[in-house]
């Protein structure tokens, strides 16, 4: 795997010469009714806990990603970004509403479609705190996506462990609720897709370009080769740190990340990101 990895570093870097695509149009549609949300595959709410209804707001706007912060404190998993909130448990804020939600929709997240569902769980103690996390969620085998010797059984929910992550743990473990949030470092490293589904990164940290103007044209290449050899390899593709004020910046950076076809595109603004998708996505245009 790791010698394939090298011939795919190699392929692609022989791409930076190709001539570049159009960011697509800006051009609009209306955006769904609430009597039937379109679930949106590249909508990521970052830190969702913050939102007046965790998860449910997330959910009324079309997201098929949500991030927890959560906290492991006398044997409980706490959500938080800061601090743990006593008041505020992984199960009760996410868990059980996922079940109750899938229930109600017949196996899905969203009743009759097939887009996935990611819940990533951002872990701000200590790496130690995976195995309760596999713990609580081997209580919800209807629910969440599992790996047994690496064979994946799809259910409605994939659960991926990012901020402090174990993956000595998580490469040895011989049954998994859980996969592993994946950085850039990573990106050549021929680790399993079945274990690192997606590969996340700090934008700030990969890219000077924050939206003002056009995209330098070598930073652009880059994006796109990033996201390509990502592919190649089976993993998805996340920044975190992009620009999120509303605005003409903000704006730039989305449609630069549909264009190279980032999977995730992260934001604290749900209806926002809702309707620019809705307008500007062509894998969303062509649902509609």
């Amino acid at each position: 795997m790791r010698g394939y990895a090298r011939l795919l570093v190699a392929f692609v870097t022989a791409l930076i010469a190709l001539p570049l695509f159009l960011a697509p149009s800006s051009s609009a549609v209306s955006p769904p009714g609430r009597d039937k949300v379109q679930p949106l595959g590249r909508a990521h709410a970052h830190n969702d806990y913050e939102h007046d209804r965790p998860l449910l707001d997330a959910l009324s706007h079309g997201f098929t990603s949500v991030e927890a912060d959560v906290w492991l404190v006398d044997g409980r998993l706490l959500i938080g970004h800061d601090a743990p909130d006593p008041a505020r448990s992984l199960r009760d804020t996410y868990l059980e509403p996922l079940r109750a939600v899938v229930r109600k929709n017949k196996g899905r997240v969203y009743r009759g479609s097939k887009e996935r569902f990611r819940l990533y769980i951002d872990v701000k103690s200590e790496k130690e705190a995976w195995p309760t996390i596999e713990a609580a969620l081997a209580e919800y085998p209807d629910v969440v996506t599992s790996w047994t010797n690496g064979r994946r059984r799809d259910r409605a929910v994939e659960v991926v462990i990012s901020g402090n992550r174990d993956l000595p743990a998580m490469e040895s473990a011989t049954t998994r609720w859980s996969a592993y949030d994946g950085r850039m470092t990573d990106l050549a490293s021929g680790i399993d897709p079945e274990l690192m589904t997606v590969i996340s990164d700090n934008w700030t940290k990969q890219f000077a370009w924050a939206g003002v103007g056009p995209m330098p044209t070598a930073e652009r290449r880059r994006l796109r080769r990033t996201v390509l050899l990502a592919h190649l390899q089976g993993y998805e593709v996340r920044f975190w740190a992009t620009p999120d004020p509303p605005g003409t910046p903000r704006a730039n950076v989305w449609r630069e990340l549909i264009a190279a076809d980032v999977d995730q595109i992260n934001t604290d603004h749900l209806a926002d990101l809702e309707r620019f998708l809705t307008r500007n996505d062509p894998a969303e245009r062509r649902r509609r």
